[in-house]
């Protein structure tokens, strides 16, 4: 086994987590512009799509991560049918979920029950598709709708926080059903939908429109929080959350009413709101 891999079992998660927390949400200037200027310039990002295009008027380097972008960067597509990509990102995997199971990497799978924690939440995606991206440094940080819908659920499902990183998702069994990890069950027009917000090393917060901050605390079982009645309705292509660091979201659609688009592959890049497959409508 790599030690990259090894150090993933052995490295305190949350403690390191914490670490980050605070590291970028102080706002002493020297600090702040050193770790920005370091991803800015390590990971090429593009600042002329930012609402706010100067990287060192953020107040802190969480602001920098989670910034918003201009109107208009990230157009929705046409057709009223299209499922929008939820994040800019590469694609991890993408395709069909096989008998409730669903694909990692080589050798790799894991159960939506496991993903969701709860097996009959998982039934109605047990031949559905599901879409996994990641994102890294360099990418806009919020997280949108793919389909419209209504927020009926809630889970924040404990766990571990082990990289995202594609080397990890390669080597480590069950990740993302391992991981520490935001649930959110929808309704839509045209059947559920479900998105799944998944923590990471040294991801230090998961925050949603709805809710605010939801990760941190760290949780030591399953909180499931009922949203229905509460009128929290959101259109494609609407924010949904963000992540306090990168890390990886996954959308699971409902058996029998989604197709993916044939032109996405694995490790494709992609960005928010373009069309990655077609519901029935």
């Amino acid at each position: 086994m790599r030690p990259s891999v090894v150090l993933q079992y052995v490295l305190p998660h949350r403690a390191l987590s914490r670490l980050v927390y605070w590291a970028t949400r102080w706002t002493w200037r020297p600090w702040k512009n050193f770790l920005i200027r370091r991803v800015v310039t390590a990971y090429n990002v593009d600042m002329t799509e930012a609402e706010q295009g100067d990287p060192l008027a953020y107040a802190n380097f969480n602001a920098f991560f989670t910034r918003a972008l201009k109107a208009g960067a990230r157009p929705l597509p046409a057709d009223a049918g299209a499922i929008a990509c939820p994040a800019d990102g590469r694609i991890s995997q993408l395709g069909a979920i096989a008998d409730g199971r669903i694909f990692q990497a080589k050798g790799q799978d894991f159960s939506t029950a496991e993903l969701l924690g709860d097996a009959a939440a998982a039934q109605p995606y047990a031949q559905g598709r599901f879409i996994t991206v990641y994102l890294s440094p360099r990418d806009y940080h919020r997280v949108h709708m793919p389909l419209a819908g209504t927020l009926r659920e809630t889970l924040h499902i404990p766990g571990r926080l082990f990289s995202v990183a594609p080397f990890a998702v390669e080597a480590v069994p069950r990740l993302f059903a391992r991981n520490e990890r935001l649930v959110c069950h929808f309704d839509g027009e045209h059947g559920p939908f479900v998105v799944v917000l998944v923590g990471a090393m040294l991801v230090s917060g998961v925050e949603t429109v709805w809710g605010g901050v939801e990760i941190p605390p760290y949780a030591n079982a399953i909180v499931r929080k009922d949203w229905r009645g509460k009128g929290i309705r959101m259109d494609r292509g609407q924010e949904l959350g963000r992540f306090n660091m990168g890390s990886t979201v996954i959308v699971l659609l409902p058996t029998g009413n989604a197709a993916l688009d044939d032109s996405l592959s694995v490790q494709k890049p992609v960005l928010m709101g373009v069309a990655t497959g077609h519901i029935a409508i």
